[in-house]
């Protein structure tokens, strides 16, 4: 069955997931901003365009009739309004958000659809989900289940050693809110920034603290198998102390828009980035205690001729493997599905998929597309 999908939003993301998914032939999409700028761009790379306001109601489910899916690569704060056009509509619905409360709002929407809602589908919270649970569920029980994910500059040159890769609205959201984790069993709150660990991979110094939204529905997942389970960011030594001064000390927490607007004027953007993620368990299996990690680590690469940021895969691979096991029938199509619902080995033998392993994307011509 071939799907149509609409794709809400235009910038880095929308683009190499509308790039991912018309390559296939089982895809057709429509990419929807009301930035005409952005739509312009998006219209070089071949992809069909249109101009939608999703935060007008019948303009947006107009603009989803006729649609199997719907994808919100729009900033979090926009997720209530297409998740509520995406059920009037009733169309499968997906997103990247790590902000926590929109998140919830889906879940209590989807207790009632006649179609799946599936949010979080990106790297951290997505993927990261789908590896943490592979590892905690070969356990007995879990003791701890920490889970570490990192989209960096490959070549770092200022103090905050960062560059702009991925959406600095939600990057900054992640640092302010409180951090959901398993605490001796128990669900708590965390502060953001807390927490800090350092460790070494491949010879370089790397830390990490709490940021929110990267446990997705994990924790609730969890619940009775795990005592203790976090999310942190890994960046490089000494980017943690400097935002605590900036968003704590000078209070530029409760200025998120000029703390966004500071980043995009001072971070240059990078297409040299490295996405990294790391979990490790500890536990007991079948009497013994015993540890297993998961690591991978991601580049640039090509994808349909064109050149794309890590970030920019992992985050596609994400949401993409999710939508296309969705279509063959390996996820539910009905309700809340939660990320752990993937089984990792099908995530990762999935043609999607398989671009977090930096594996290539066969893409089909026009005649197969045409067909």
């Amino acid at each position: 069955m071939n799907w149509d999908v609409l794709i809400v939003g235009a910038g880095k993301i929308g683009r190499m997931v509308g790039v991912v998914l018309e390559s296939q032939p089982e895809y057709n999409v429509t990419v929807a901003d009301t930035n005409e700028a952005a739509l312009a761009e998006v219209a070089k790379l071949g992809l069909k365009t249109a101009k939608v306001d999703v935060t007008n109601e019948e303009e947006l489910v107009a603009a989803l009739k006729d649609k199997n899916a719907v994808l919100s690569a729009a900033p979090y704060f926009l997720t209530p309004a297409i998740a509520t056009g995406a059920k009037k509509a009733g169309t499968h619905y997906f997103d990247l958000t790590e902000d926590v409360k929109g998140t919830k709002f889906v879940m209590d929407l989807a207790k009632d659809a006649d179609t799946a809602f599936m949010p979080q589908c990106g790297l951290a919270p997505g993927f990261v989900g789908v590896a943490g649970y592979h590892l905690a569920k070969q356990f007995d029980k879990v003791e701890d289940l920490s889970m570490r994910v990192g989209a960096l500059p490959r070549y770092p040159t200022n103090a905050l050693k960062y560059n702009i890769t991925w959406s600095t609205e939600g990057m900054v959201n992640e640092y302010c809110n409180p951090c959901e984790a398993l605490v001796d069993g128990k669900l708590v709150e965390v502060p953001p920034l807390e927490n800090l660990q350092t460790f070494t991979l491949n010879g370089t110094d790397f830390e990490c603290f709490n940021t929110s939204g990267g446990l997705g529905t994990l924790c609730e997942t969890l619940s009775g198998h795990a005592n203790n389970v976090s999310y942190r960011s890994i960046r490089y030594p000494g980017h943690r102390d400097i935002l605590k001064i900036l968003l704590q000390d000078l209070k530029l927490q409760d200025r998120q828009d000029l703390m966004c607007e500071i980043f995009n004027t001072a971070l240059p953007v990078t297409k040299q980035d490295t996405v990294t993620v790391f979990c490790t368990a500890t536990g007991t299996i079948n009497g013994k205690y015993e540890e297993k990690s998961f690591l991978n680590v991601s580049i640039p690469m090509e994808v349909a001729g064109k050149e794309w940021t890590a970030i920019q895969i992992t985050t596609a691979a994400g949401v993409t493997a999710a939508m296309d096991l969705m279509r063959t029938g390996k996820l539910p199509s009905k309700g809340f599905v939660r990320q752990e619902q993937i089984n990792l080995d099908e995530f990762l033998d999935n043609r999607f998929g398989g671009m977090f392993l930096g594996k290539p994307l066969e893409t089909s011509t026009a005649t197969e597309k045409a067909a």
